[in-house]
């Protein structure tokens, strides 16, 4: 306990002060090993920290490209997209479109190269990038769909995207659909929503997942991390519910593949009766069954095998949105609202 605390007072004393969540924030630098079982971590002090000239708002996506430079979405308009090494060393950043809501980020490889899709709730956007900030495409609320009154209605959180190309826009700050996209970028239809049965405040991130108790590619889910309603949902790719994992006390804002494991990054565990609750990171089994929790408390079930409430029980972080998965098995994190802060990256121990 002295130690936590003693990290807390340092974190107190040297960091920024955040309105949203009414405390102060130091960029992590924790010595305490995070996780338990065969996922524990180490944060490594001062990764990924850049200067005033590169500053960030909130850090929201997260994504790594074929030569293995780290991509960070935030929403500051003067540079969205940052590119770091692997030792966080800054690559590259540029804006030249500026996303004042920039919030999900995909990296998709086509046989074409490596695109980026961000989706914007201020623009109503989900715009098509390349890795050197050129505009490729770029799509607005679709005409005729017959659910929505106006654009502003539309507040895209996330892309799915299928092995065939085709892929999916989570509007999980608007009306909670998925709007289904053809490969060549064509409008086909809408999915899930209130009479599919999703919930509001619900489907925020989430991937096409290949069956990993089989293996076959063709085999594909949508898989969705449901924040506040606090479960994952495994649907087809029609829309319909395949199942349901809880994850009480979490918040899954995303999910991604971490080689026959799963990576979630849950925004806080008391949120949003708590926004000052700060969250931690879950690693789940190919079953979808919670093994480690990076700064929270050690999954326990009861009697009956009920996964019981898991919470933050560290100072390391502050809101996780995103985490990513290195080949060498460290973490990368970015979060919300946490003041300002650069991404955390965790090296397993």
């Amino acid at each position: 306990m002295m130690r936590r605390r003693s990290f807390l007072k340092a974190a107190l004393a040297t960091g920024v002060w955040h309105g949203a969540v009414g405390r102060s924030f130091a960029q992590a630098s924790s010595p305490e090993v995070l996780g338990q079982g065969d996922f524990k971590y180490r944060v490594v002090p001062g990764w990924g920290v850049l200067d005033e000239k590169t500053p960030v708002n909130d850090c929201h996506g997260l994504a790594r490209t074929l030569d293995g430079h780290i991509i960070l979405l935030t929403n500051h308009v003067a540079n969205n997209v940052i590119f770091y090494d692997d030792r966080g060393r800054l690559v590259d950043k540029w804006s030249t479109r500026k996303f004042p809501g920039a919030h999900g980020l995909s990296l998709v490889r086509t046989p074409q190269g490596e695109f980026l899709f961000i989706t914007d709730l201020n623009l109503h956007t989900v715009t098509k990038m390349s890795l050197q900030g050129e505009v490729v495409a770029e799509w607005r609320l679709p005409a005729g769909t017959g659910k929505y009154g106006k654009e502003t209605e539309y507040r895209p959180s996330w892309t799915l995207h299928r092995a065939d190309g085709e892929f999916y826009v989570l509007d999980g700050y608007g009306k909670d659909y998925f709007l289904h996209y053809a490969a060549d970028g064509s409008f086909k239809r809408l999915l899930g929503g209130p009479e599919g049965g999703i919930v509001h405040w619900g489907p925020h991130g989430g991937m096409i997942d290949s069956n990993p108790r089989t293996g076959v590619d063709g085999d594909e889910t949508m898989l969705i991390a449901m924040s506040d309603q606090q479960h994952l949902l495994r649907l087809d790719l029609e829309g319909r519910k395949l199942s349901q994992t809880d994850l009480p006390g979490g918040n899954p804002r995303q999910i991604r593949r971490f080689g026959n494991h799963y990576l979630v990054a849950h925004l806080a565990d008391n949120w949003p009766k708590d926004r000052t609750s700060r969250g931690f990171l879950s690693i789940l089994d190919r079953n979808l069954e919670v093994v480690s929790n990076v700064g929270g408390t050690a999954p326990t079930k009861d009697a009956s095998g009920t996964l019981q409430r898991m919470r933050n029980d560290t100072d390391a972080f502050l809101h996780p949105h995103d985490a990513l998965a290195n080949p060498d098995g460290s973490l990368v994190v970015a979060q919300f609202a946490s003041g300002r802060t650069y991404p955390v990256r965790l090296e397993r121990v």
